[in-house]
């Protein structure tokens, strides 16, 4: 492994993800504590990704799969989105991100709002919706003429495609 923290902070492990991993240091932010769990996968650090959850959602940790998926993939690299609260006078915060990895020969991307609470003055990972923070959707009408490209992508002409 690089001296380069995997987290994508552009840090070195040493200074930023392995103490918390080690047990020398608790995540002072949520952000910190979502980079951490990223880096943990990549190490296969399974005891910290069990001792960040949530106490209350802890019963259906399964060591097994997770160890087999921290080993079984190739980490490619963790995108942070976004973060809201987590703040030193806040008890909740939110990290929207995509974890990007390698397993069984195909590339992954898993993109989540995770949940985080701080308990006794440490950060734990709560729980995390798929598909990251919901952004609002609106609906845009294309004006295409009949024999212009269609504007999906597709390359066949707006009357073959879309407009039929």
């Amino acid at each position: 492994m690089s001296d380069t923290c995997p987290c994508g902070s552009g840090q070195s492990f040493a200074s930023c993800c392995q103490p918390f991993i080690t047990g020398v240091a608790f995540a002072p932010t949520p952000e910190a504590l979502m980079r951490s769990r990223y880096a943990a996968f990549t190490v296969a650090a399974i005891d910290y990704l069990e001792a960040t959850l949530a106490p209350d959602g802890r019963h259906d940790f399964n060591r097994a799969d997770t160890e087999k998926w921290a080993k079984g993939s190739q980490w490619l690299g963790l995108d942070i989105h976004g973060t809201k609260g987590g703040g030193p006078d806040e008890d909740e915060g939110t990290v929207d991100f995509t974890a990007r990895f390698r397993t069984e020969n195909r590339k992954e991307a898993h993109r989540e709002l995770s949940l985080f609470r701080r308990i006794d003055g440490r950060w734990y990972y709560v729980d995390g919706q798929l598909g990251g923070a919901k952004v609002e959707q609106r609906r845009v009408e294309v004006k295409a003429g009949r024999n212009d490209p269609c504007p999906c992508g597709s390359g066949k002409k707006y009357k073959k495609c879309c407009g039929a």
